[in-house]
């Protein structure tokens, strides 16, 4: 390692206290390279350096022409590979699986510990499936994350949050070919009504059903691909 990367290395951690320490959240922004450099005694260059490699974990974002914003990578355990390979459909597959497993003992904490704020979060998030979304675009709250939050678990929540993150572009895929924009909601207000009635049970059950359907519809299509590609 050599000595600047060592020094870049350091100053991306200085930055990442310094935005905890202020209590900065995704969305604010964060001081300019110029004013960094200054605060951190090093060169513009060294900040960039050291800015570039928090972009990359999605700790911050740069804005053409706007700034440098905290990201929501900032408060994540888990980090994303800027570089990892396009979505496949064995990696689509996998990862709905791993949901499968993950998901449904979660919102079946969720439905033992939410509270208003929490419910009142997962209803908002509910209505995403009905938002139209394009490209590499997201909704602000996943549901999913919501309803991991709302087991007042915050591993729980960053777990989830994060599988989705790393495996962003599976995720991107799914949901281009997941289509039934009505039977999600429909499915996402019922899991949201049976963690507001305090039914752990039911959220399981409906969790587990919701990502089932979705996995056998995505199965049925990358299955009809693949057999296009070969024909």
């Amino acid at each position: 390692m050599t000595s600047n990367t060592s020094l870049s290395e350091r100053i991306a951690d200085g930055i990442v206290a310094m935005i905890e320490a202020a209590g900065l959240e995704p969305g604010d922004a964060l001081a300019s390279s110029r004013e960094l450099a200054k605060r951190f005694e090093v060169t513009t260059p060294t900040i960039r350096e050291a800015l570039r490699r928090l972009e990359a974990t999605d700790v911050i974002r740069f804005r053409h022409g706007s700034g440098t914003y905290v990201s929501g990578g900032v408060n994540r355990r888990l980090l994303v590979n800027p570089h990892v390979s396009g979505s496949r459909s064995e990696s689509v597959l996998e990862l709905l699986d791993a949901r499968i497993v993950l998901e449904p003992p979660v919102a079946a904490a969720a439905a033992a510990q939410r509270t208003e704020i929490d419910l009142a979060a997962l209803t908002r998030s509910a209505d995403n499936s009905l938002k139209p979304q394009h490209g590499d675009e997201r909704p602000e709250l996943h549901f999913h994350v919501a309803l991991a939050g709302a087991s007042g678990n915050h591993l729980l929540r960053e777990t989830v949050e994060a599988l989705l993150q790393v495996r962003a572009r599976d995720q991107i895929e799914i949901r281009h070919r997941y289509t039934d924009r009505e039977r999600d909601h429909a499915d996402h207000v019922r899991i949201v009504e049976a963690v507001r009635d305090g039914d752990p049970a039911a959220a399981e059950a409906m969790t587990r059903d919701h990502l089932i359907a979705i996995r056998d519809t995505l199965a049925a299509t990358l299955g009809t691909d693949v057999t296009e590609q070969h024909g």
